[in-house]
């Protein structure tokens, strides 16, 4: 089982370093985009044969610039002369629930399933409407004038689309910008933005583009079948724009289930083999969970 990480990352240089540590295992390599507004001395430690920083551009939340650095990073990982069995992309602010070994284990055992977060939209109970596509948000390489009347028509409900004149034949799908994704699944998206590029001009105008581009390409394709929930544990219960910041009450949660964590959501139900967030403030929270992994293999492997 050969695993390509992919980190689209701009802060928490210590935490990536234990995140990769913490993975490493086997046939594995890591991509990195690091946000080229950050300072990349600050990642100096982060090195090895099996780690890469690919080439950064400005990354700017909510935005095209998103999806840009993730398909780069796809891009690395799809050509790189390791063909991997699973693409894996990660914030850099997670850490794992389980052991890298247990992580391959996991993907060996379910190879060919999809872990990723979609569903049709509309979908009221995911929270999901068609504004999401139909409402013009204009990417930051549009001049600063032209952002700002476009904010100020969609503040009169003026600045809007109808998708379908630009998609077509496809069913609008949304979800988590994270997933873990097979190499045929990877390939397909490069594939599929190549042959048919108005749909990176149809999303740069859209909010959070990397919660939905991947998707609707996923979506309509044979692989929406094999689609299952994502990997990952967040904390959305605040209903803010961004998942709460994981405290003791979270890492307390997963000691008691001993790291394995099952999620139940619109989404559908899984085992969860990263929580997400955290950052380089909350290394004692990441020494707790690496205190749980360590418990958690005793008791497997008992006089070893």
């Amino acid at each position: 089982m050969n695993i390509a990480y992919l980190a689209v990352t701009h802060k928490n240089p210590k935490l990536l370093k234990k995140e990769i540590e913490a993975l490493s295992y086997g046939n594995c390599e890591f991509f990195i985009h690091l946000d080229s507004k950050s300072d990349l001395s600050e990642f100096s430690d982060i090195q090895g044969k099996n780690i890469h920083f690919i080439s950064r551009i400005p990354v700017y939340w909510g935005d095209y610039s998103v999806v840009e650095a993730i398909l780069s990073l796809l891009r690395y990982a799809v050509r790189a002369s390791t063909k991997f069995d699973y693409c894996v992309l990660l914030s850099g602010s997670e850490y794992p629930l389980t052991s890298a070994g247990e992580v391959h284990s996991f993907l060996q055992q379910n190879q060919g399933a999809e872990y990723v977060s979609l569903t049709r939209v509309p979908n009221a109970e995911a929270g999901q409407s068609l504004a999401r596509f139909n409402r013009l948000v204009l990417s930051h390489e549009r001049s600063a004038m032209i952002r700002l009347g476009t904010r100020a028509l969609a503040k009169l409900g003026l600045a809007q689309r109808d998708y379908r004149r630009y998609l077509g034949d496809l069913n609008p799908y949304s979800g988590s910008t994270w997933w873990a994704l097979t190499n045929e699944a990877c390939s397909y998206i490069l594939d599929f933005m190549e042959r048919n590029p108005y749909l990176a001009q149809f999303f740069k105008d859209t909010f959070a583009p990397d919660e939905c581009l991947v998707h609707t390409i996923l979506g309509n394709s044979r692989f929406a079948i094999r689609a299952r929930r994502n990997l990952v544990y967040e904390d959305w219960s605040d209903s803010a724009a961004s998942p709460a910041m994981l405290n003791d009450r979270h890492v307390a949660f997963f000691e008691t289930f001993g790291g394995m964590v099952i999620g139940h959501n619109v989404y559908g139900s899984g085992e969860l083999l990263f929580a997400r967030k955290f950052s380089d403030e909350s290394l004692d929270l990441i020494g707790r969970i690496d205190d749980m992994m360590a418990r958690k293999k005793n008791l497997c492997n008992p006089g070893k």
